[in-house]
């Protein structure tokens, strides 16, 4: 081991008690990015992170505006322009904390019981930006920060980040990297460590239906009058076949499939039906035939019903016949499919399938491509590595279900490649009451940060974007 690893490792594993006591201070603050009686709060969480730069050294820091919360960014270049630039991504915002009832503790009262610490944003993903913070910090105090490194730390992810693409397009030339390290991904367990390589993208919809011009007694219409939620019910029944499989015009078209060394990966992972059921606490799974749940998670795309909304729902009954019917549609895309095209597959399910005794319209409320990136680029070697010498064993890589558009904007728009980890586990309870973070999860997480910052000054020039 170099003094350069040495002497960062001691310098985190010295400041353990400053470090909580800061991600503390983090969780404490009411950056809820939905809430707008909380917006001063989420101006003042910008602020807290701005000096949080600012005390481990970062020269040069800045708060931008953008219409909704600001975003934070920094950097600390290093004359020797041969180095990577590394640009981490981060968001300070969090979901709001409902219901309140259901926390052990108050959720911005950071509190610890066993080895957990509980607060709203401790998983997702406060403490993860808290990682990353610690590990440049212990670079630049013991004087051997081996990277360039910017910061680009965001207010809105946690409402889908709308003002993220523009900001990352106008300040392309300020976030100029070689490559984009999030933290915003997790592990399988607390002896696993993981890099996810692949996300899948989002293709988001309201459809609505309209019948009669208002609702009508079901007794005197009922048989007469075509029913819209019935109708609406009948249309989603016929998204799908009786193999799982979506079926809208064309939706496989362009669908990339899995190699045969990625099945092969993706086996290794330990996520067994038996795993899936437990987590979920369902009957039984369901999902395309021919695929492995790991597979469906995050190689195959999908359609799921989100909301449906029509007619009386109150306590009791009311004989109506409802006017309108609305349900609220994802669709979680893989590599090669565009959410524009998918959009059109929808319109033309609709033509085909809806009768003349409605009219309907398709309202896209979001849309994101997929991602999945080169297992083989030195930057995950380097990554993997440095997970391999903080947990004594490899990490598996997996592709996740879920979707982080900021990983599409850096391709998109920069060209760079992103490289998704984080230290959060699944039984964090993102978004939901109680969630916690694994504390020797996270010290294990800033030393492994640490050993991927010292193996990055190895590498001879920046990566190709």
């Amino acid at each position: 081991m170099n003094n350069r690893l040495s002497n960062a490792l001691m310098y985190a594993r010295n400041n353990q008690a400053n470090t909580l006591q800061n991600l503390k201070e983090f969780i404490h603050l009411h950056s809820i990015s939905t809430d707008p009686s909380v917006v001063n709060e989420v101006r003042s969480t910008a602020s807290w992170v701005a000096n949080q730069l600012r005390r481990i050294g970062f020269e040069d820091v800045s708060i931008y505006e953008t219409p909704r919360h600001p975003v934070v960014y920094g950097e600390l270049l290093l004359a020797n322009e041969s180095k990577p630039t590394v640009l981490f991504y981060g968001h300070y915002d969090v979901q709001p904390a409902e219901p309140l009832d259901l926390w052990e503790s108050p959720p911005f009262e950071p509190t610890i019981r066993g080895d957990n610490l509980y607060g709203r944003g401790a998983s997702d993903m406060k403490g993860q930006v808290v990682v990353g913070l610690t590990a440049v910090e212990a670079m630049i105090k013991t004087g051997n920060l081996p990277v360039n490194v910017k910061y680009l730390i965001e207010g809105e992810e946690e409402i889908g980040s709308p003002n993220l693409a523009n900001f990352i397009r106008t300040h392309q030339e300020l976030l100029k990297s070689d490559f984009v390290v999030n933290l915003d991904g997790g592990m399988l367990g607390p002896d696993t460590p993981t890099i996810t390589y692949g996300l899948r993208g989002l293709a988001y919809f309201e459809i609505r239906l309209k019948g009669p011009i208002q609702d009508l007694h079901s007794g005197m219409y009922g048989g007469v009058v075509h029913n819209p939620a019935q109708i609406l019910c009948e249309l989603i029944a016929g998204m799908h076949d009786d193999q799982g499989r979506v079926t809208l015009p064309g939706y496989y078209d362009s669908v990339r499939e899995l190699t045969e060394d990625e099945r092969n990966e993706l086996s290794r992972l330990p996520m067994t039906e038996n795993f899936y059921l437990e987590l979920t606490g369902a009957p039984d799974l369901f999902g395309e035939n021919g695929f492995s749940p790991v597979e469906r998670i995050g190689a195959r795309p999908t359609l799921e019903v989100n909301g449906l909304l029509s007619g009386f729902t109150g306590e009791g009954s009311k004989t109506v016949l409802p006017a309108e019917a609305m349900a609220k549609i994802s669709m979680r895309l893989v590599p090669d499919q565009d959410p524009k095209q998918v959009e059109r597959q929808l319109i033309e399910y609709m033509n085909a399938n809806a009768p003349s005794t409605v009219t309907w319209e398709i309202i896209n409320l979001a849309g994101n491509k997929a991602s999945v990136m080169d297992r083989n680029i030195p930057e995950v070697k380097a990554l993997s590595d440095a997970m391999e010498a903080t947990w004594g064993k490899k990490p598996l890589f997996r592709r996740e279900g879920g979707s982080v558009p900021v990983v599409s904007y850096m391709t998109e728009i920069l060209d760079i490649n992103s490289v998704l980890t984080g230290f959060g586990l699944p039984d964090d309870n993102l978004h939901g009451p109680n969630e916690k973070l694994h504390l020797p999860t996270f010290y294990r997480g800033i030393e492994t940060i640490i050993r991927y910052l010292d193996n990055l000054a190895k590498m001879s020039s920046p990566a190709d974007g």
